[in-house]
């Protein structure tokens, strides 16, 4: 590295001055982010201070400068007298507060349509990943008061059961919002985990770049913005809470850079173990992409200076390895179940897997934005839940411009080399401009390998997300650090710019529709005189993938009763060690009473298919079939049942059938 760039790296913020083993950024002394000082530096000047303001001792990397002319009010033949701002007035845990209302205010502002009826709305498309979501939440409270097995349930899918730690079961979620499931069910608390997950993941990047990497708030205050409402984040926020709860993962990265130069590396790896394990009962997908992204990182930062290796490689290796077996032993179990135990697949269903950006998706702005047009996104992304990408042309350009100006900062060039590494592996398997294939991915030859065939590529973008997040962070830490004769038209030419590059993408709430309540026969415990601990209760139509309601029936009761089918992976044909697959053993009556909840048609039966619907009522253990009237073409749904099972009963806002005569097998 040149003087010049040493000189371009700024010093520490004071507070994270604390010791030697406690700094993580690139300019901290020693280990792999060393930088050489320079070593002489004016003295400072000495000026009051507010006894409010927290200290900012000097120090030796940093030269002093005189206070900006707005800082001080001048007049012929009068004292200078030292003015502050009123936001550097603040404390700094005061500006803490407020960084984190403002990211509540505006988590609020995106999920404001879901809170005025957590219950009674849901995304407008693909409703079934909150239902999953919250069946999941219920589960969790059987964990925590019936010390219920975690890592497998037959509450859905019976008789075979699903295996919860190959479904994302959100346990590190689940079991701290037991207390709000009980008391407002998991509806309730499935947006509070979408509000909170947006404002955490933007709060964490804020006080880890604030303390590691830039000293400016409001530089920090935008990375960590952009880290948490990207539209990304937004495209998932809809429906997958634990991609976007990402409030682990700054200091998952803070932690394995202070492996590269520190003193106790063993407790350091411990920590690390700590955060790797609570991570895990998140989202194993982000915690991979996070072990990717930080080896890719410094694999850049040692190509560009090997010499860095010298003094990094043992600390790293011991953390490293101390950070494998702690949480190689804590999660041994629990990853035996996923990989082996019952109902476990290996590699993602073919429906998804090959799930790529297109590359026009990098520069449309996203569907859950300010500019943002889902009929204009059509084809960019596998579905509007899956939106990695789209930054806009302004954003897209904007890092672009950043990556050419900070060229001469090695950091900068890691973080774009790392940024546009797994940009194109986003790409996926087959690499498309406006849904025109060009060519064959680099994805391609990594679908096969161990741990990346359960990887959605198009979620690669999300690490891309995260660089421009540090980019847009560096720019405005450098931009309010150069000192030209007109500081104020810098800083508002650089709000500008952001404005211009940001807004396109400012997150707008998430749209939501209206869907069905859960039925008074349900809710008033009407199904309890019917359904024993062996049997199952049967929505109509049969839970699946495009059918979910079922799942909030038996959530709503925090899974009192089994259901058959449901939405989840599970290996095909119900075969342990198969590839997975969306959904249990085919049920050719499911999907018969499917399409007629779908098309209003009647199928012709004849007595083959009513032995085959009561030979899959056995295997089900079905105690009652329960219809909602208010259900999709309910009338053709009453007749196929009756013509299957006989006539029911309306009970509430129910029809009813019960099966136990034909199910019992003692019968």
């Amino acid at each position: 590295m040149t003087p010049a760039e040493s000189r371009a790296l700024p010093a520490p913020h004071p507070e994270a001055a604390t010791g030697p083993d406690e700094m993580v950024s690139y300019r901290t002394p020693g280990g792999l982010f060393a930088v050489t000082a320079p070593t002489e530096a004016p003295a400072e000047p000495e000026t009051p201070t507010d006894p409010d303001a927290p200290s900012e001792p000097a120090t030796p990397s940093e030269p002093a400068t005189p206070a900006p002319a707005e800082d001080a009010a001048v007049a012929d033949g009068a004292e200078v007298v030292p003015t502050r701002a009123w936001w550097r007035r603040w404390t700094r845990r005061r500006q803490h507060l407020a960084v984190g209302g403002l990211f509540l205010l505006a988590a609020l502002w995106v999920t404001s349509r879901i809170w005025l009826d957590p219950s009674g709305r849901v995304a407008s498309l693909y409703t079934g990943d909150p239902a999953q979501v919250q069946f999941f939440l219920a589960h969790s409270v059987r964990v925590v008061l019936h010390g219920e097995y975690p890592f497998y349930t037959e509450q859905f899918n019976y008789p075979d059961g699903v295996n919860l730690m190959a479904n994302t079961a959100v346990l590190a979620l689940g079991i701290p919002m037991v207390p709000v499931t009980l008391l407002f069910g998991p509806a309730v608390s499935f947006v509070v985990l979408v509000t909170l997950g947006l404002a955490g993941t933007a709060m964490a990047w804020y006080l880890m770049l604030s303390r590691h990497l830039v000293r400016t708030p409001l530089a920090a205050a935008v990375g960590g913005w952009f880290c948490g409402f990207s539209p990304a984040m937004l495209s998932h926020a809809s429906w997958h809470p634990n991609i976007i709860s990402q409030f682990l993962l700054p200091f998952i990265v803070w932690r394995v850079l202070v492996l590269t130069r520190s003193r106790r590396p063993v407790r350091d790896g411990a920590l690390l173990a700590l955060l790797v394990t609570a991570q895990a009962f998140i989202n194993e997908e982000i915690l991979l992409f996070t072990a990717l992204a930080c080896g890719v990182f410094l694999l850049a930062v040692l190509a560009q200076e090997p010499a860095r290796w010298s003094a990094a490689w043992r600390p790293l290796g011991i953390g490293v390895v101390t950070c494998a077996l702690l949480a190689g032993a804590l999660l041994a179990y629990p990853l035996y179940v996923q990989f082996a135990g019952p109902m476990a697949y290996h590699g993602l269903s073919d429906a998804v897997k090959d799930y790529g950006n297109d590359i026009a998706a990098f520069f449309a702005p996203g569907s859950p934005t300010l500019g943002g047009n889902q009929r204009a996104n059509i084809n960019l992304a596998p579905n509007y839940s899956e939106e990695n990408a789209f930054f806009g042309w302004s954003l897209s350009m904007l890092a672009i411009g950043i990556v050419v100006w900070l060229r001469r900062e090695l950091i900068v060039r890691a973080l774009a080399v790392t940024g546009l590494f797994f940009a194109v592996l986003s790409l996926g398997e087959r690499v498309s401009w406006w849904d025109r294939e060009l060519v064959s991915g680099p994805w391609q030859l990594l679908v096969h390998l161990p741990l990346l065939d359960a990887v959605v590529p198009t979620r690669f973008g999300l690490i891309t997300s995260v660089v421009i997040g540090l980019l847009l962070a560096l720019a405005v830490e450098r931009a309010w650090a150069l000192r030209p004769a007109d500081r104020r038209t810098v800083r508002t030419l650089t709000a500008a710019g952001l404005a211009f590059a940001l807004l396109p993408i400012a997150p707008m709430p998430l749209r939501m529709v209206s869907r069905p309540p859960v039925p008074d026969f349900i809710t008033a415990d009407r199904w309890r005189a019917y359904v024993g601990p062996d049997q199952t209760l049967v929505p109509i139509p049969v839970p699946s993938m495009g059918n979910t309601h079922g799942m909030r029936w038996a959530a709503a009761t925090n899974l009192d009763f089994k259901i058959p089918g449901g939405y989840f992976l599970a290996p095909r044909n119900g075969n342990t060690g198969d590839a997975g697959r969306f959904g249990g053993r085919p049920s050719g009556v499911g999907q018969m009473l499917e399409e007629v909840a779908t098309t209003g048609r009647m199928p012709k039966l004849d007595d083959r298919q009513r032995r085959r619907f009561a030979d899959e009522l056995r295997h089900w253990r079905a105690a009652i079939l329960v219809l909602p009237l208010r259900q999709q073409n309910a009338e053709p749904l009453r007749r196929t049942v009756e013509d299957l099972v006989g006539p029911g009963r309306q009970e509430l806002d129910v029809w009813v059938w019960d099966v136990r005569a034909l199910t019992d097998r003692s019968v």
